[in-house]
């Protein structure tokens, strides 16, 4: 298929959506009529015919957006939302609650934090009772939590579970309950030899030494697996997958099967550089990770604009509406 079937082929297949709308059927009767392809019309004639339509409709769509107020409410506007920031709770193996947040400190034998990290002493031992903590990262928020075999960083509305220590000899296994975590996991040379386990929804990630990103929201249904380097096992009940760097697993948690494929590692990790990385991602998707990062609870009025897709890379410390607007202006 030549470039200009395609733009053929895209023109009636974008005519054919936004012509649902009442205030293009006028248009629609103009465009049935054009773009039909006869025996007296040559087919460079339907070209130039198709590529008209594609900018018509873009400036149908732009005019649109702009007469449309909903991307960027007053609601938005008139209220404060805050930038995210450096914030989690510590839930103790006795169930108490700890604080960390910029401006405080914690201290124990064990662990320390500045309000931006949370650090864990080097040791493996023998132990009669594992030890659980527990790290909850809320909405809003992002955390750095270093455990004895190297650092995990958590993203906004996650939250993750692992040993004060890890038992001598055994395999190092957390758990990410939900949300999302960048790991990067010290050699097993390092560590008596020992392999690093994550338990996620539905699947379970194996290594010996690596960096690598799992994203397991509740509310969404794929769970995502990125290898930057290294080599990681993805297994479930029935399934076992080896990604090699650069490639994603995706788990439907639907239908529990696993598929492969190579990504833009970058876009996938920007979050732990403190950026908002989109590559052809729909509006929609855009705006629960805002949600997630300001807080925020985000609704269409106008459903068309879910769909409509964006690329490029934000600073995380930006106010939402400088984001918001700059989405508009696009």
């Amino acid at each position: 298929m030549t470039i200009f079937d395609r733009i053929y082929k895209l023109s009636k297949k974008t005519a054919q959506a936004l012509l649902k709308e009442k205030k293009l059927t006028e248009l629609e009767e103009t465009v049935s009529s054009n773009i039909k392809p006869n025996k007296k019309a040559s087919k460079i004639q339907v070209y130039k015919i198709a590529a008209s339509i594609i900018l018509l409709f873009s400036l149908v769509y732009a005019i649109s957006l702009q007469r449309s107020p909903k991307i960027l409410n007053s609601e938005v506007a008139d209220t404060k939302i805050e930038i995210g920031i450096n914030k989690a709770t510590l839930t103790l193996n006795d169930g108490s609650d700890i604080i960390l947040e910029k401006g405080s400190t914690y201290q124990t034998k064990t662990a320390h934090s500045n309000g931006e990290e949370l650090i864990y002493e080097t040791e493996h031992k023998s132990v009669s009772e594992t030890s659980y903590n527990y790290l909850t990262v809320p909405r809003g928020g992002q955390f750095q939590i270093k455990l004895s075999d190297n650092t995990k960083w958590l993203n906004s509305d996650s939250k993750l579970k692992y040993p004060v220590v890890f038992e001598e000899g055994e395999t190092r296994t957390i758990e990410l309950l939900y949300g999302e975590a960048y790991f990067d996991v010290s050699s097993s040379k390092v560590n008596n030899n020992t392999s690093f386990k994550v338990v996620s929804q539905m699947q379970d990630v194996e290594v010996l030494g690596t960096e690598f990103n799992i994203k397991a929201y509740k509310d969404e249904h794929y769970v995502y697996t990125t290898l930057v380097e290294g080599l990681v096992t993805v297994s479930t009940e029935n399934i076992t997958k080896s990604l090699n760097p650069g490639v994603q697993s995706i788990l439907n948690k639907e239908t529990k099967k696993i598929v492969t494929a190579p990504v833009d590692v970058s876009y996938n990790i920007s979050w732990t550089k403190g950026l908002f990385s989109f590559k052809d991602k729909p509006l929609k998707d855009i705006m629960v990770v805002l949600s997630r990062w300001y807080d925020v609870e985000v609704s269409f009025e106008n459903k068309a604009l879910e769909k409509v897709k964006f690329n490029g890379v934000l600073n995380k410390n930006q106010n939402i509406s400088d984001i918001l607007n700059g989405i508009k202006n696009t």
